[in-house]
């Protein structure tokens, strides 16, 4: 796939993906036709970007076998974070590298689009893509976040690493949170779990989901329900893994009514959907807290992914 070719997100650069996993081999430079990746392997952290890379990177092919090829995916940043943030502060390597599992931690917006006020906001707009296909004329050429986390990266991922097609888990914190639970009700069965840090729960009624839906999908509060959790999850059909999040009782944005994880769990409650939301006192919304359980997340997807 050309990097002028992206389908989803029409962006010809600067939409940054970073890989994990437990490969050991030397560092080296890969290409995956003309989208490059770079293998920072003794880290265990890969870099995949939509820039090129100089034309000497090697086409070698990872070595199989150094670890169990199953995927998971994460929406993991939150508003105005990129995809270095989760792979610089959440301590992943170690607990991919552990329990065999390859991460992949895209981007939060598709960047440097040209659009009059993408930067104006830090809570729309650049970093702020919040996981939705946009139908505004504005937007809606640029920004199709959720066809690209949910359809065209996956498919990607599969295409170049050594990983099982269809084995794949989501997480993701706060906006990223949002992002899981909604690819994976959306998407019955296509994840098979899904985790959330402190995620935006009822986007339709809190600040920062009213603002990113009027702008991104126009004033149809109808069109909106298609990217709330807890709409969503009162027509869900399909597979019933155990949904598990994690939420800090010191988290300001808890505080002003911006996650709402009482509605989630109160409409999870309503259908029989087994939801393990576990509350904790004098966590906040940081990365502290994430680093914290994400240990817990790894193990919650590992025990569906080897089923």
């Amino acid at each position: 796939m050309n990097s002028k070719e992206l389908l989803c997100v029409d962006k010809e650069k600067d939409l940054g993906v970073c890989v994990s996993a437990n490969f050991n081999w030397d560092v080296h430079i890969h290409t995956i036709t003309d989208l490059s990746y770079v293998t920072l392997v003794k880290s265990g952290l890969h870099t995949l970007s939509n820039s090129s890379l100089e034309s000497k990177a090697s086409k070698e092919e990872p070595p199989r076998g150094y670890y169990n090829p199953s995927m998971l995916v994460s929406t993991s940043t939150g508003l105005t974070c990129t995809e270095v943030n989760f792979t610089a502060k959440a301590g992943c390597q170690r607990i991919a590298s552990e329990h065999g599992v390859i991460v992949v931690a895209p981007d939060t917006s598709p960047r440097n689009c040209n659009i009059e006020g993408e930067d104006d906001n830090w809570d729309f707009g650049t970093g702020a893509g919040f996981y939705v296909d946009a139908t505004e004329d504005k937007w809606k050429k640029h920004y199709r976040m959720y066809s690209y986390i949910a359809k065209e990266l996956p498919s990607l991922v599969n295409a170049n690493f050594p990983a099982i097609e269809g084995q794949m888990s989501i997480f993701g914190h706060s906006m990223g949170g949002h992002g899981a639970l909604i690819a994976f009700l959306k998407n019955p069965g296509l994840y098979k779990s899904v985790s959330a840090f402190a995620p935006i729960c009822n986007p339709m009624n809190c600040p920062w989901g009213q603002k990113a839906f009027s702008g991104y999908l126009g004033s149809n509060k109808e069109s909106w329900k298609e990217y709330d959790a807890s709409e969503l999850m009162k027509t869900y059909k399909g597979p019933k893994p155990e949904i598990l999040i994690d939420q800090g009782l010191a988290d300001n944005f808890y505080d002003v009514k911006q996650l709402l994880p009482e509605t989630f769990k109160k409409v999870c409650e309503e259908v029989n959907y087994p939801l393990n939301l576990r509350m904790h006192e004098e966590y906040d919304h940081s990365y502290y807290f994430i680093s914290t359980f994400l240990e817990d997340h790894v193990k919650h997807h590992v025990k569906y992914l080897e089923c």
